[in-house]
């Protein structure tokens, strides 16, 4: 059995989410169909993020195991031909089978996106947030700086979330203005369920006025949802970046960033390339 590594991207508006459903469109659901015709039977891919319900991603990772001898680029060529407009195959890898591409992921980058007008853009609908309210910036990024470091975030994360520990480490944690609003960009060890969507909420108060940059530090430690009732639209959520090797976390952020090993990698990737 050959390991194979896929590198993809995709619009999410469309779509229930990432992870298989009974009904609806998912992204996983259109890969195993196509995997199964391929194979003649079943074979389940395994990501390194199942995003939301209309989140979208411009890098997203899957593996699957395969008996079938084909070269990577016809296995990029065969799912591009079968696959929606809105999904999109960038490269496909052998990889060794000790690798894992859930626990083998390092980090990952996420950025949300708000455009800021009086009127509704229908243009921009599914792929940005819209705020009519003007929001200071400044403000925002003294917010977003204070989530930077290894923190419980219990307060900034759903109530559903189901995991042991809500420990998270952030590297990197920013608000930058753009032509058409803001975006705000964060990177991580790993993040929890709506955690970025609801320290977006915040951050939108605080730009607002609503909420105080100095909160960030006392929220935290306090460990409660309730104090941050709010969770941002998916719509503006992008998946920007997977981390899967610790020398891209190194080479981004520096060499005293605390890293958190899933699973050693050692060699496991033949090739990746990160500029597609």
């Amino acid at each position: 059995m050959q390991r194979v590594l896929v590198k993809i991207s995709y619009q999410g508006s469309q779509f229930l989410g990432f992870q298989i459903q009974n009904q609806g469109r998912t992204v996983q659901g259109y890969f195993e169909k196509i995997l199964k015709r391929m194979h003649k039977h079943d074979v389940r891919i395994h990501p390194s993020s199942r995003t939301d319900r209309g989140v979208h991603a411009f890098e997203q990772y899957f593996h699957f195991d395969t008996e079938l001898s084909i070269e990577p680029t016809q296995w990029q060529y065969a799912m591009n031909r079968a696959l929606p407009e809105d999904i999109y195959v960038h490269e496909v890898t052998m990889i060794s089978n000790d690798f894992h591409c859930r626990y083998d992921c390092v980090g990952k980058t996420y950025r949300y996106k708000i455009y800021q007008s009086v009127h509704k853009d229908p243009f921009q609908a599914h792929l940005k947030t819209h705020i009519p309210d003007r929001l200071n910036i400044d403000d925002m990024n003294q917010a977003a700086e204070h989530f930077i470091g290894t923190h419980n975030f219990t307060t900034f994360c759903s109530q559903k979330t189901e995991v042991e520990s809500k420990e998270r480490t952030i590297y990197e944690s920013y608000v930058v203005a753009t032509n058409e609003g803001l975006d705000f960009v964060i990177s991580g060890s790993g993040f929890l369920y709506n955690m970025v969507r609801v320290i977006m909420a915040f951050l939108i108060e605080v730009g607002k006025g609503k909420r105080q940059a100095h909160e960030v530090t006392s929220l935290l430690k306090a460990q409660d949802r309730n104090l941050v009732p709010h969770t941002a639209p998916a719509e503006g959520l992008y998946l920007e970046r997977i981390y899967l090797a610790e020398d891209e976390l190194i080479t981004k952020f520096g060499p005293d960033i605390r890293i958190h090993k899933k699973k050693s990698l050692q060699n496991s990737l033949k090739h990746i390339d990160n500029n597609g």
